[in-house]
């Protein structure tokens, strides 16, 4: 047997969770302020659930991670938290208040292609609200995006179009609506290949050469050209298309944060259950490729899942922790942080060491203890390899009169405080 970690799926050493710890714990702060509830799913799904929602040659089938279980019930891990959540609230509608926001930090699985940033085990950090019609929340959660990244020092940008134009724009060539997911999974890639693989892979599936020729002028157009264009079309998805984009540009514009925003007619995101405005987020200065952050309007989902004749309008974002990970991870602001603030070394005082590390983690800090048979000298190196800030050395002499010196070791600073007047030492730790 050979011991290794299945590819795509890590083991992070304390210094890497910690930064991933910093990461969500970041965020959790942030999707609070905004008014989002915790929530958990369960990462086991009925596999017809998860793919409900795709035409049998989307690539997220290819990605999902399929087995059975003792019953012979076919199961799947689950490739993200939208469905999940769509599943949720229609498990849990009458128990909630609509409109319900929620946000869940937790592991999603996909069998795919492995790079910097995208792994096969992987934690997303996704809010979601259902209930809510319109650009107004949209425009809130490209602010969320925002305030989250400015708050974890990363530069972005955040592309965004409207599925709605994308399709419209597509028929309006004179494309057969069957051929809709196709092509439009073509034109999200439209960035990443040349114009003469595109126009080969379109025309391999059926299109002909005007029609290529129309999406290539059409995926080209600025926002403002495509009004100008489009005007006075008949065509109700670009009508609606438009309208969507234009409200929330608008939102941008006042918000302050345009220019931080590209629209991006080209993008479409890789799911189908997307039904209105999408976006991705990318760190500017293009340090890593993939996207660090995404999402959309989703509003037939929830709706097909409870089928009561009601509308659930729902609308949603992502952080990939794994690629935000990869940004901060060198950062000289975590090379020296350690968990524990203060480390306390007993010289024949165990009893006396265990009752004054309680003593300081009621004050709030956080307390290690050596409790091997160690020398001092290699007690003091561990600290120092552990980047353990302060270090204790609790011997008789201390307790005889009534006072610890705290070692400041990386200021090599020593402080004299009384065990009856704990408290003092947050004038100095």
């Amino acid at each position: 047997m050979k011991i290794q970690n299945v590819k795509g799926g890590y083991d992070f050493l304390p210094k890497e969770q910690r930064i991933r710890n910093y990461i969500n714990d970041t965020l959790r702060k942030i999707f609070e302020e905004y008014g989002y509830n915790p929530i958990e799913t369960p990462l086991l799904c009925y596999y017809d659930i998860l793919s409900d929602k795709y035409d049998e040659d989307n690539d997220i089938l290819n990605e999902i991670y399929k087995l059975s279980d003792q019953g012979e019930r076919q199961l799947g891990l689950r490739y993200d938290l939208t469905v999940p959540f769509a599943k949720y609230i229609a498990l849990n509608k009458n128990k909630i208040n609509i409109p319900f926001k929620r946000y869940e930090i937790a592991k999603a699985f996909r069998d795919g292609p492995v790079k910097v940033g995208r792994d096969r085990e992987f934690t997303q950090c996704d809010v979601d609200v259902v209930g809510i019609e319109g650009q107004m929340i949209e425009a809130e959660l490209m602010t969320l995006f925002t305030r989250a990244f400015r708050e974890l020092d990363i530069d972005i940008i955040i592309k965004y179009n409207s599925r709605n134009l994308m399709n419209g724009l597509i028929l309006e060539c004179g494309i057969n609506e069957e051929l809709l997911a196709v092509v439009t999974t073509n034109i999200d890639k439209m960035e990443k290949i040349s114009k003469e693989e595109f126009k080969n892979n379109l025309l391999g599936i059926g299109l002909v050469t005007k029609q290529v020729d129309l999406l290539l002028e059409y995926f080209n157009l600025s926002l403002c050209e495509l009004n100008k264009k489009f005007e006075n079309t008949l065509n109700k998805k670009i009508n609606k298309g438009l309208d969507e984009l234009n409200q929330l540009s608008s939102y941008l514009e006042k918000l302050n944060i345009s220019d931080l925003c590209i629209f991006t007619p080209t993008l479409a995101r890789g799911q189908n259950y997307y039904t209105g405005n999408v976006f991705e987020v990318y760190e500017k200065n293009g340090k890593i490729t993939c996207s660090i952050g995404a999402g959309g309007r989703y509003d037939s989902m929830v709706t097909s899942f409870i089928n009561d004749g009601t509308e659930y309008p729902t609308v949603g974002i992502s952080f990939g922790l794994s690629s935000i990970y990869e940004l901060l991870k060198d950062r000289k602001i975590f090379a020296k942080k350690s968990n524990i603030d203060i480390y306390i070394i007993p010289m024949g005082t165990s009893v006396e060491s265990l009752k004054l590390a309680n003593d300081l983690r009621c004050l709030g800090y956080k307390v290690e203890i050596q409790m091997q048979d160690k020398k001092l000298k290699k007690s003091l190196d561990y600290a120092n390899k552990e980047n353990i800030p302060y270090v204790i050395i609790l011997g008789e002499n201390e307790l005889s009169n009534n006072k610890i010196v705290i070692k400041d070791m990386f200021n090599k600073e020593s402080i004299e405080v009384s065990l009856d007047n704990l408290e003092v030492i947050k004038q100095y730790v």
